[in-house]
């Protein structure tokens, strides 16, 4: 794994709230999971950041998951509903965040 970015120790204040780290350190961080196994919080503790952090790193580079093919098995087809189901709620909580905005803005425009 690459070592963090560095950035100047004159504004401290900065890197306390949030500290730069290289687009390889965090693909890095994320193969942990993917490749070696890890839980998010064992790979977060092994690399020194946040379990919040590698889940938002873990959105950022996960590769998506595959479709179940024609002779997947009942358990990985019950896996994908799971999965399109919660991607499906996601999404539609996003797009009613999205209405809500477009209304209230649109409010204010007037």
């Amino acid at each position: 794994m690459s070592k963090p970015t560095s950035q100047s120790s004159s504004d401290a204040s900065d890197r306390s709230k949030q500290r730069p780290y290289s687009d390889d350190f965090r693909r890095d961080v994320v193969q942990l999971i993917t490749d070696e196994g890890y839980s998010i919080p064992a790979a977060a503790k092994a690399c020194g950041v946040s379990d919040q952090t590698v889940r938002n790193w873990y959105g950022r580079y996960a590769p998506a998951p595959e479709a179940a093919g024609d002779d997947a098995t009942v358990e990985e087809l019950r896996a994908e509903v799971v999965r399109l189901r919660k991607q499906l709620k996601r999404a539609e909580l996003e797009r009613a965040i999205l209405e809500k905005a477009t209304a209230y803005f649109a409010k204010g425009s007037r």
